[in-house]
């Protein structure tokens, strides 16, 4: 499905100078990135802009600060630092965001200079996208670019307040992630094989009804699949279950038979009497979990079935781990559905969140066909949402 907003490629950049929202919120260890995806995933963009004659500004948020002020441990400063070790480019930074020192810095960038401004997120009035953040980030570039799909849900100053005062339009990584996400359920090359995991179904509710309509099978694993075994009649004993959902759980396993979405959850788990890294996993029948035990994996007969299903697709979208993955004795479900997919003849597409972590600590990151850097950005999408940040963009 063609990407239906401009992007770089439409609009001049010579001589201009573009105030650009990356997603530079990476993880740190004292003062260190130490996974730089997020960064990479920037950089076409970043060099396409660059190579034009635009002079970029970048903008982000890092972590959750509290937005009363500069937070020394969440700074931008080490992600600028990570973007010039990867391309070799001198990258300027100003530790300041909405004051005169960045709006001095923003005045002073020249074609082909690139300068990263402080965390969008140490004034609280970002997130609530008031109109004097967005009219002040505006004023630093004549354009506005948005390439951070992982905040394209968030109707937030450095997100969509920029498009009411210059042109707007995406970056690579933008379009990319919209048109694999969309062209995944307009036209998948079938078999079209869904795995769904993560703790709860109330989180993923939108998603799971989207896939029944779309899917010719739809895997369930993780916390989830409780919630699906009580609407069966099962008994979970300690696993975690939403009883408000278990109704709404059964209707959907319903729906998929009359859709003719073939519906596998877990035959078998691996559960324990307490969550823990000590724990002692055992292996039972997901009909004859013990009162006093809880979920933790899935078990060898489901990782079987499920690697069976997920052999004979050519397309495969998964969102969420099958298990406690956190804990390596209890990521073997995880790790096996991976490689399943890494080996699969198939188009991959990891949705985001704990899958991305998990295909990395299993080190396939490389046999994947595209990983979103986006979690709940990729979740609306695959709902059919609407994202905010791409609503703002100049119609192609």
């Amino acid at each position: 499905m063609a990407f239906t907003k401009k992007t770089v490629r439409d609009i001049d950049v010579e001589g201009k100078r573009v105030i650009m929202r990356v997603d530079f919120n990476v993880p740190l260890k004292d003062g260190v990135v130490t996974d730089d995806t997020r960064v990479r995933a920037a950089i076409p963009t970043i060099e396409y802009l660059k190579e034009n004659g635009a002079g970029v500004i970048l903008m982000s948020h890092l972590g959750r600060p509290k937005g009363d002020g500069p937070e020394p441990e969440l700074s931008l400063k080490p992600a600028a630092d990570k973007l010039a070790e990867l391309t070799g480019y001198d990258v300027k930074f100003v530790a300041d965001t909405y004051g005169d020192e960045a709006a001095a810095a923003c005045a002073a960038v020249q074609p082909g200079d690139i300068l990263v401004l402080e965390n969008v997120r140490f004034l609280k009035a970002e997130k609530k996208n008031d109109p004097e953040v967005a009219k002040k980030l505006a004023s630093y570039g004549d354009i506005f670019v948005l390439d951070a799909f992982g905040t394209a849900h968030r109707a937030q100053g450095s997100v969509v307040g920029p498009a009411e005062f210059i042109p707007a339009v995406a970056g690579f990584l933008l379009e990319k992630e919209v048109d694999t996400l969309t062209s995944i359920f307009a036209e998948p090359e079938r078999p079209f094989v869904a795995i769904v995991g993560g703790s709860k179904v109330s989180s993923k509710i939108g998603v799971l009804e989207n896939l029944i309509e779309s899917a010719d099978t739809l895997i369930i694993g993780g916390g989830m699949a409780y919630t699906f075994f009580l609407s069966k009649g099962y008994t979970v004993g300690t696993s975690l279950q939403e009883e408000d959902w278990i109704e709404r759980a059964g209707e959907m396993l319903a729906k998929a038979e009359a859709k003719g979405c073939k519906i596998l959850l877990p035959i078998d788990n691996v559960v324990t009497d307490h969550f823990g890294e000590d724990a002692v996993g055992e292996v039972v029948d997901s009909d004859k979990i013990p009162d006093n035990r809880m979920g933790m994996d899935i078990g060898p007969k489901t990782e079987a079935l499920f690697s069976e299903a997920i052999a004979g697709a050519k397309t495969v979208f998964w969102n969420g781990p099958m298990g406690v993955f956190e804990f390596d004795q209890f990521a073997h479900g995880t790790e096996v559905v991976a490689r399943a997919v890494a080996d699969s003849d198939c188009t991959s597409i990891i949705g985001g969140g704990d899958s991305v972590a998990a295909i990395n600590k299993f080190g396939l990151a490389d046999k994947m066909s595209w990983i979103s850097t986006g979690g709940g950005a990729s979740m609306e999408l695959v709902e059919g949402k609407a994202l905010p940040g791409v609503e703002v963009l100049l119609d192609a």
